[in-house]
């Protein structure tokens, strides 16, 4: 048996769980979310915890229970605490900053990289080097941190761009000078 998957969910105070076969709805302070299940996972409330049981031992069924209790899991904690990735920017010159809706980097390049905020997301720029993104849903988040580091990921040999706060980038050393080979 799974050991995540045979966990029960506790539903803090403040939230109500939805399950309409196999589609389920979390509402909490920090919004609602939706999300359908694969039909051979058995997903039931009793009292204030969630349940995910599966109804035999096929690979397939043994795959499906741990990660649908690990959705449902953070659909939860989502709508109570939200999710945050938080980006540094590396370089000089490098900066970012909040323009309406809209998040402006600098990023060494001839032009401006303009990125538009999307629903469900919420982004801070505390300083001008840190990105904060935050919202309920962990995918969308980590999508779109993604999205983000990917218009300037950190390079190995002098460590600039966008990386995630804590991220370790290895350091190459660049090209040995003349008369290094013999």
């Amino acid at each position: 048996m799974s050991r995540i998957g045979r966990k029960p969910i506790n539903i803090p105070a403040g939230v109500t769980v939805t399950i309409d076969a196999n589609v389920v709805t979390v509402k909490g302070p920090k919004g609602t979310l939706t999300q359908a299940f694969h039909p051979n996972m058995s997903i039931k409330t009793e009292g204030n915890e969630i349940l995910v049981t599966r109804p035999n031992d096929e690979k397939e069924n043994r795959a499906l229970h741990g990660l649908t209790r690990t959705l449902v899991h953070n659909m939860v904690v989502g709508v109570t605490e939200g999710f945050k990735k938080e980006l540094d920017v590396n370089g000089v010159g490098y900066r970012v900053q909040m323009q309406g809706k809209n998040l402006v980097m600098n990023l060494g390049y001839s032009h401006q990289v303009i990125v538009p905020s999307i629903d469900g997301i919420t982004i801070e720029c505390p300083t001008a080097n840190k990105i904060v993104i935050s919202g309920s849903d962990k995918q969308a988040v980590g999508q779109f941190a993604a999205e983000v580091r990917e218009k300037r990921p950190p390079e190995p040999y002098k460590g600039k761009g966008i990386r995630y706060t804590g991220e370790v980038v290895r350091h190459k050393e660049g090209k040995a000078g003349k008369g290094a080979k013999k």
